[in-house]
């Protein structure tokens, strides 16, 4: 595993948090799986600034998995702004989210995200997604390099 297999995993809920961590465990994911929890500190990792600003210890994530429902600045807002960057215009994001709107469904991608999730409520479907997530956008995905 490198440091270009991080997840950005930006979700507000901590119940939520631990099981995506526990499905992530369960499933055999080697991943490192980075957590914010709120729109503000997404963007401040994703610039790389405060907390965020030595990238040997934060590196940018291959994949973000975005709520949309958060505190601060919304998932939808973070997008924009991630999409606004030249820089990141190759970083994946999955929004993961609870709402099953059609306007958020649209706006995401809009927006440009490259899925839109809904949260399964049986963790086993949790596992499943996690799995699929996995083998798809880390493994098979050819993403292009957000790196100078």
């Amino acid at each position: 595993m490198s440091d270009s297999d991080r997840i950005l995993l930006v979700e507000d809920n901590s119940d939520d948090v631990v099981l995506i961590q526990r499905a992530f465990r369960r499933a055999g994911v080697r991943t490192t799986l980075a957590v914010v929890d709120d729109g503000d500190s997404a963007v401040g990792y994703l610039e790389g600034s405060g907390p965020w600003a030595d990238r040997s210890r934060h590196p940018l994530p291959r994949l973000v998995l975005l709520d949309l429902k958060l505190p601060r600045r919304s998932g939808l807002e973070v997008l924009a702004w991630l999409r606004a960057q030249p820089s990141l215009l190759g970083l994946t994001v999955v929004v993961l989210t609870s709402s099953r709107e059609n306007t958020d469904l649209r706006r995401a991608y809009e927006l440009g995200a490259n899925s839109f999730l809904v949260k399964p409520v049986n963790f086993d479907d949790l596992l499943d997604l996690v799995r699929t997530l996995d083998l798809y956008w880390m493994r098979l995905n050819q993403a292009p390099s957000t790196e100078g």
